[in-house]
């Protein structure tokens, strides 16, 4: 993770979830809310974006681990190098240990919703400790650092504890379309700051453009991290108003005869879901 692409990979992938959980929790609570809950809203249909959702938050994180330990520079799965008596590419086994972390929880998300066995708050569990290991790496990953490459990784902390704080809120209240739209906020904050963290600190041109040092690039560094978490509180406003527009223009061009035969058959199919 240490160059450009490092960080730039994961904050694709953060800002993909956030875009997915934003467009979800918007469809799913628009629906409900005008009582229009078809098959696509069913308990089953729900269950099924769950465990996509699980699959790919895995894959991502499989995917990153093994960036973090094969790519040209990694460690290659060496922990000590015993010729020079020193730790191997420790940086790169902290940021895979992150995207492990991130796997469980994806993991345990697909066997929540495939085998019913598992209490359902587990994967909302599972997914703030991801959050919260991934912000504990980050609080001991800056010694040594130049003053605003630790501070722009400070203020990555607040995105990541955000979200792990909000994952640990719906264990308690499952279904709040406000605590999931907020954790959707958060994890587009982090993506879009891993971004801009690439660009301060590796700029593809090769050429360092920011003083490390000038105390005024940390007040403007600090106020573009309120644009980003600004940009990101737009960007679920945005999709959570498209997804009401869209489940009101759907409700007016269904006519009422199939509105009455899709509630009909989602009722029964709930009623399959719960026996």
């Amino acid at each position: 993770m240490g160059n450009f692409k490092g960080h730039a990979l994961p904050g694709s992938m953060f800002l993909m979830v956030g875009l997915w959980w934003a467009g979800k929790s918007s469809f799913w609570y628009a629906a409900r809310r005008k009582k229009s809950a078809g098959l696509l809203t069913s308990r089953a249909a729900q269950r099924r974006l769950e465990v996509i959702e699980g699959v790919t938050i895995l894959s991502f994180s499989v995917i990153g681990m093994l960036a973090e330990q094969f790519a040209a520079d990694g460690p290659q799965l060496h922990l000590y190098d015993y010729a020079e008596h020193q730790w191997d590419h420790l940086m790169n086994w902290q940021h895979a240990t992150m995207y492990l972390f991130f796997g469980l929880a994806g993991g345990v998300s697909v066997a929540v919703h495939t085998t019913g066995s598992a209490p359902l708050a587990l994967d909302r569990m599972l997914l703030g400790v991801a959050f919260f290991t991934e912000g504990f790496l980050f609080l001991y990953h800056l010694h040594g650092r130049a003053m605003l490459d630790i501070h722009i990784h400070q203020l990555l902390l607040y995105a990541i504890f955000g979200g792990a704080a909000t994952a640990f809120l719906e264990v308690f209240h499952r279904g709040n379309v406000l605590l999931e739209l907020l954790r959707a906020s958060f994890c587009l904050l982090q993506g879009s700051w891993f971004w801009q963290i690439a660009f301060v600190l590796y700029p593809p041109s090769g050429v360092a453009e920011w003083d490390l040092k000038d105390h005024s690039n940390m007040m403007f560094i600090t106020t573009c991290y309120c644009w980003h978490f600004a940009f990101s509180l737009l960007t679920v406003t945005v999709v959570y108003c498209t997804a009401c527009w869209v489940v009101h223009s759907k409700l007016k061009r269904t006519p009422s005869m199939e509105m009455g035969l899709l509630k009909t058959t989602d009722k029964e199919q709930e009623s399959e879901d719960e026996i």
